[in-house]
């Protein structure tokens, strides 16, 4: 069966690509490269031993996107165009994701992320491609009252990036609403980090990171000379703000796991993906330390805008419906970050 991955070239998309060759998927990604590397996918190939069929677009360009899908497409059965596509469902990872970066680019982020969500949604109905897996977020929780947190809890959310995410997820509700036959699985992603285990491939963000873990392994390569804190002043153990930490090929089996799921015909389905536990930045910083064997120099900066003290899940209910359990722990995200990044201290790029 074939699989659209828009994003795929990224992070977590790369990841996702490993589990779905590995598992007897065929891949077809569509990556703009803004935010990631084509050497990744190469590498993905490397790893599994599989093809993955790449188209360089951004999804807001419509006309380049229905070109992809036609390309995927033949002149038979369907009643209403007479044409059958041979794409069974699309994982949607394409967007900005810095919470941080929103805030200061908050125009940036609705281009991106609502406008090319639109864009895919619009092709995707043209040639009759109704499953989609959406890399949604936890930031639509926003500041929750009580922890863990749940699906069915209120939604809110604190800052552009995850005003995004909910506002999409509130477009593929209605677009169920409107047609039925559309199944889409809203996966609702805590704090990826870690790499693969064959350290080939990895978080290797443009420019200086956004996201903790690839910060504090630029540290202790060499690349950064120390590490900022935001804030050490939050309600917490130990005052610095409590993440679930989940790693990044447990969170990309979870998506492997949605899409039996969404060939049931669920309509809207959502789920939580994280471990069900919270951990401190001052933690991650210790257990970085353990896996590397080196200090990691920080400083307590002010708390960003938009952050919140403490967001960790219930996990329960893809457990329960997707057979999905997050199983690596956070010595287990360290020592695989580590291996990526010691074997790659610039990343994707050559030295």
């Amino acid at each position: 069966m074939k699989i659209v991955v828009t994003g795929g070239a990224g992070y977590i998309g790369s990841h996702t690509c490993v589990e779905l060759l590995e598992n007897g998927w065929e891949v077809v990604v569509v990556d703009n490269l803004a935010n990631s590397s084509f050497e990744a996918l190469k590498r993905v190939e490397e790893i599994t031993g599989k093809k993955i069929e790449f188209y360089q677009t951004d999804i807001r360009d419509k006309s380049k996107l229905s070109e992809i899908f036609s390309a995927y497409t033949s002149n038979s059965e369907t009643s209403e165009n007479h044409q059958k596509c041979s794409i069974d469902a699309v994982i949607h990872f394409a967007g900005l994701k810095a919470v941080g970066e929103s805030v200061a680019l908050p125009l940036e982020y609705y281009s991106n992320n609502i406008t090319g969500t639109l864009t895919l949604l619009e092709v995707m109905k043209q040639y009759g491609v109704k499953n989609l897996v959406f890399s949604s977020s936890a930031t639509v929780y926003g500041d929750p009252h009580t922890l863990p947190i749940k699906e069915n809890f209120p939604l809110s959310v604190t800052n552009p990036y995850g005003r995004t995410k909910l506002m999409i997820e509130e477009i593929l509700k209605d677009l169920h609403v409107s047609d039925p036959s559309w199944n889409i699985a809203l996966l609702r992603y805590f704090n990826p980090v870690g790499a693969d285990s064959s350290g080939r491939i990895g978080e290797d963000p443009f420019g200086i990171p956004n996201n903790l873990i690839p910060y504090i392994a630029q540290v202790a390569v060499g690349r950064l000379s120390f590490l900022n804190i935001f804030g050490d002043d939050y309600n917490t153990p130990d005052g610095t703000g409590v993440r679930d930490f989940i790693h990044v090929s447990d969170l990309a089996a979870g998506h492997i796991k949605a899409l039996p799921k969404l060939f049931t015909n669920p309509g809207v389905v959502v789920y939580n993906l994280g471990t069900g536990k919270g951990h401190s930045v001052m933690e991650l910083v210790r257990s970085f330390e353990k896996a590397s064997d080196r200090k990691i120099p920080f400083k307590i900066a002010q708390r960003r805008a938009g952050d919140i003290a403490a967001c960790y899940a219930d996990p329960s209910k893809a457990e329960r419906e997707l057979d999905w359990k997050a199983v690596r722990t956070i010595d287990d995200m360290c020592r695989d970050t580590w291996n990526w990044q010691k074997n790659n201290p610039n990343g994707f790029r050559k030295d």
